[in-house]
């Protein structure tokens, strides 16, 4: 079974406004490093969710949100789960060639993913896989 893949990089996208340097071997290090909090805040605006919802699709108790930004950073496992939901969005921006547009596919229900939003569904790394190969048939106008 294939990982999960972070989109290529680019020089400017999602992951770069949200201050994330695209590059695999710097998000690797800005994940064993612990992402800062402002990210999970930017991603939500970004996204037109709560931080209370991010959280829930990351794994992330609202008490332990709390405390994470009382630190100023996420420990690694969190910062993995936020950097999937990220890359996805960069995806998924890249393919609807919006952001707006992006967003408001992740935040509605998809009869191809069993009428679940993708952005629930990336809760995951196979339902973030699922997600991806679904922007992939869209981007190639494979029917779904």
């Amino acid at each position: 079974m294939d990982a999960f893949h972070p989109p290529a990089p680019r020089p400017h996208g999602v992951l770069h406004d949200l201050g994330l340097d695209p590059a695999p071997s710097e998000l690797i290090a800005a994940v064993k490093a612990g992402i800062e909090t402002r990210v999970f805040v930017d991603l939500a605006r970004r996204l037109g969710v709560s931080e209370a919802h991010l959280g829930e699709v990351a794994g992330i108790a609202p008490s332990t949100l709390t405390r994470r930004k009382r630190s100023g950073t996420l420990v690694p496992a969190e910062s993995e789960h936020v950097l999937r939901l990220a890359a996805l969005f960069e995806r998924a921006t890249q393919v609807f060639e919006d952001e707006s547009d992006a967003a408001d596919w992740l935040r509605t229900p998809n009869l191809a993913l069993g009428d679940v939003a993708p952005l629930a569904m990336a809760d995951t790394e196979l339902g973030a896989r699922e997600v991806d190969d679904l922007l992939g048939r869209i981007e190639y106008g494979v029917y779904s």
